[in-house]
């Protein structure tokens, strides 16, 4: 019941990337929107997980797994019958408040219901599992539904599947909290929100003002300095969320890190390649989704195998070995061109599920077995903040170094011919606009402009590819010198600890 709450939470981190050539198409979405539209959950979600941590230690998982849910269920039915790009984005954030309360519970409840170490390890490595599953199968699920419905039925889906597991949750999962649990963090959570709102708008809108805009310089270092701001509060607030001292365990600050740089080269290559197999090979969602599945089946294959190469290997190789897998499967993408045919991607495409599959359960398994027991909650959090805030980065990063080359592809293209102020906007702002002003133009010049978007579509894409190959092999780099060689033994299982029932009015605790 857990893992199928965490397996639609973070199939929605994935299953919208099909839908974006539709919503360009339906909703005249830009680039930047898209990255936007994809970015707004991750970002709240990331802000709020710290936060979401610490009100379910101290006030009952159970209560707050069924209150995110809720949350979720209804932003997705917002977000399915949206009107517009503005307001889905707005939709996208409410349903991150729902994930991020959602999410740190569910692992804590792991945590609390299964006391042996080794039944506990288990458990965890299938709800990793299941969200590494999640994040693969997401395209595929998209694509089969725009097969029959409309855009919005990929949000639409969430509601009964997060209902079965409020209903689950109701009757069989015991409520847990932590009777000493400190104060939830609130100024931890705002600072946080606006430190990485602030710097993914600069990220994202850079293409748009350009990189050298005051406004866009000014909003990527008022972000740095509300980070650090956020780090300094964290470090002196007598309850911060963010429990730095984790960080001094190498175990935990080098598994978090590179949950979060897998996390950077798969939402950011999920971003690119299901544009470039609609837009440049020409593919339906449906059929799209259908060539992003064997991801999904190495995840699938793999990660029940993780837990077991951890303990014959250790996690400083398999995790290692499996960013290393990452960044081979990104360079061998980015070698594309727009001759390139599917079959061509697909080694890259299944080094990158089986990179993936190796190391999500192996982090999450050290960043849990790293924590103090009465901890579990906001390490959950952490684990799952690292992993978002890489996913959002990740969106941006190669996002942005797609547009970026794509429009001065374009504007090279287009510089001696006097196109409308209008037209040459739709062109630049995505490759999908370029080619419906194409489709419209017809004959020898709608030929000829569909041909240059899709080299410089492809050129872009090539570009951040290759910038999250070496992203994800500096991260494998760094997890071989700097994980441990092997974990420390478990150690006895815990007691349980439970919500306590209200004293008597004689002030003495039934029994």
């Amino acid at each position: 019941m857990v893992c199928v709450s965490a397996l639609v939470i973070n199939v929605d981190n994935t299953i919208l990337n099909v839908a974006l050539p539709t919503l360009v198409r339906q909703l005249h979405a830009t680039s930047s929107e898209l990255q936007w539209i994809v970015d707004s959950y991750a970002m709240v979600f990331a802000g709020l997980l710290l936060v979401g941590g610490s009100l379910a230690d101290r006030f009952g998982r159970k209560r707050f797994f069924l209150f995110g849910l809720t949350v979720f269920a209804g932003a997705s039915t917002g977000a399915g019958f949206s009107g517009s790009v503005s307001l889905l984005i707005a939709w996208r954030a409410v349903m991150g408040i729902g994930a991020a309360l959602t999410i740190p519970a569910s692992l804590s409840i792991i945590n609390d219901v299964f006391r042996d170490p080794t039944e506990r390890a288990h458990a965890i490595g299938a709800w990793a599992g299941t969200i590494g599953l999640g994040i693969a199968i997401g395209p595929i699920a998209g694509g089969l539904l725009l097969a029959r419905f409309w855009w919005g039925s990929v949000f639409l889906v969430n509601v009964p599947i997060a209902v079965a597991g409020f209903v689950a949750a109701l009757m069989v999962v015991p409520d847990s909290k932590n009777p000493v649990a400190e104060q939830p963090d609130h100024a931890g959570g705002l600072l946080s929100i606006a430190g990485l709102g602030l710097l993914l708008w600069a990220i994202i809108d850079a293409p748009v003002h350009g990189w050298a805009s005051p406004t866009v310089i000014g909003a990527g270092i008022g972000g740095l300095v509300v980070l650090a701001g956020f780090t300094v509060w964290e470090r002196y607030t007598a309850q911060p969320m963010l429990k730095l001292s984790f960080f001094g365990n190498r175990q935990f600050s080098v598994a978090v890190v590179s949950v979060s740089m897998v996390m950077f080269g798969l939402f950011g290559a999920l971003f690119v390649l299901t544009q470039f197999l609609q837009f440049d090979l020409g593919y339906t969602a449906l059929q799209t989704g259908i060539r992003v599945l064997p991801a999904a089946g190495a995840i699938a294959v793999v990660a029940p195998l993780a837990s077991i190469l951890d303990r014959i290997f250790g996690g400083r190789l398999v995790v290692g070995a499996g960013l290393l897998l990452i960044a081979a499967g990104l360079w061998q993408v980015s070698a594309s061109t727009v001759t390139t045919t599917y079959v061509e991607t697909l080694p890259g495409i299944v080094m990158l599920g089986v990179g993936a599959a190796l190391v999500i359960p192996s982090v999450t398994s050290s960043v849990m077995g790293s924590l103090p027991a009465h901890h579990t909650g906001v390490g959950a959090a952490t684990n799952s903040a690292f992993l978002q805030v890489g996913g959002a980065l990740g969106v941006a990063v190669l996002g942005s170094q797609l547009s970026t080359r794509y429009q001065s592809g374009m504007l090279t293209s287009l510089a001696p011919y006097h196109v409308p102020a209008g037209v040459e906007t739709t062109i630049l702002g995505s490759i999908g606009g370029a080619l419906e002003v194409a489709g419209r133009e017809g004959g020898m010049i709608g030929s000829v402009l569909a041909g240059w978007a899709r080299d410089a579509f492809v050129s872009g894409m090539d570009l951040a590819l290759l910038t999250g190959a070496l992203v994800a092999a500096v991260a494998g780099l760094v997890a071989l010198v700097a994980l441990p060689a092997s974990r420390p033994r478990p150690g006895p299982p815990r007691p349980r600890v439970v919500a306590l029932p209200p004293a008597s009015e004689g002030g003495e605790e039934e029994r």
